[in-house]
């Protein structure tokens, strides 16, 4: 059963049910050149909130070994998911700015006042990786299912080569589904990886 934390900022509320712990494994498959990566990982997932309109996100990985264990690092993740919405006086920033003034709360209805003629919310989410590599991707949570596409990528001169990414993820039988796609090594976009994770 799946609860749902009732201190919520509005602005978090189509966002709910990510919030928590997900554990799980998946499979990467991608081809780019001549080199084939197959495999299967475990990966851990972390969803929170500290009180203002976003979410903090974690992830990390390992790629299994033949007998399923984990063992080797893979690419850790941080960043933060938000619904899109424009900036107002009220809101911090840029940088450590504080608000130029106070307003109230923000409610159900000014969320509501977000949704999109598809019946779905817009999103923003800003990723760093651990490699160097930054990520923005948009797109829209429509309740129980996100689907996100890099708005832009930026990485370091030492980076590999990265393209483009698209992720959706899905709360299918309460167990977070994720699927990922990329275009990477000089590949096109191909799905590259994809996961079943339960909440701990």
């Amino acid at each position: 059963m799946l609860e749902l934390p009732t201190d919520l900022p509005a602005d978090l509320a189509p966002l709910s049910w990510l919030i928590g712990v997900w554990e799980g494994t998946g499979v990467i498959e991608y081809t780019a050149g001549e080199h084939h990566f197959q495999g299967e990982f475990t990966h851990r997932v972390s969803f929170s909130h500290d009180g203002t309109g976003h979410l903090n996100y974690s992830a990390t990985g390992w790629m299994n070994d033949q007998q399923g264990d984990a063992h080797a690092p893979l690419v850790a993740e941080t960043g933060f998911w938000r619904l899109s919405r424009a900036a107002t006086e009220a809101d911090a920033g840029p940088a450590l700015l504080p608000p130029m003034r106070e307003a109230p709360a923000r409610t159900v209805d000014d969320v509501e006042q977000l949704r999109a003629a598809s019946g779905g919310f817009p999103i923003e989410v800003s990723l760093a990786h651990s490699d160097g590599v930054l990520e923005l991707y948009l797109g829209e949570i429509n309740g129980p299912r996100i689907d996100i596409a890099t708005d832009a990528i930026v990485r370091p001169a030492g980076a590999k080569e990265y393209g483009a990414a698209s992720r959706m993820y899905g709360l299918v039988d309460g167990h977070l589904l994720w699927a990922w796609d990329i275009a990477a090594l000089g590949a096109g976009m191909s799905s590259h990886a994809s996961a079943r994770l339960a909440k701990v």
